[in-house]
């Protein structure tokens, strides 16, 4: 696992909160887009660690929503009901994984993403 050498507390705080303020969702409409939207443009210029996570955690949060669209698509056939609980739990999962690793000053690379954002 390669490690990530923060420059200060709080470019690994903010390279964090790019992944955990994902979790508004739960609350917010589309907030687990523009909660990471906002960290990510917030220090993006001035921290190259929270620009790096927050195009991770980003991608990942368009890729999952992309995916539930598709899914909601196949409702109509009675597989989609599964599909979206279970990319539901896999997106909590992981964005928590994320958000450890992430406070622990680990590098973690977000798995079925489309990098929309390089």
């Amino acid at each position: 696992m390669e490690k990530i050498n923060y420059s200060c507390e709080e470019e690994k705080t903010f390279s964090m909160l790019c992944h955990l303020s994902a979790l508004s969702g739960i609350i917010i409409p589309f907030g687990h887009i523009i909660g990471p939207l906002v960290f990510w443009l917030i220090k993006r210029e001035q921290y190259p660690e929270v620009d790096r996570q927050g195009k991770a955690a980003l991608n990942f949060q368009i890729s999952v929503t992309i995916y539930m669209i598709i899914a909601g698509i196949l409702v109509l056939l009675l597989v989609g009901f599964l599909l979206l609980a279970a990319l539901g739990i896999f997106a909590l999962v992981i964005t928590i994984i994320a958000s450890v690793k992430s406070a622990n000053a680990e590098r973690y690379t977000y798995p079925l993403t489309i990098n929309i954002l390089n």
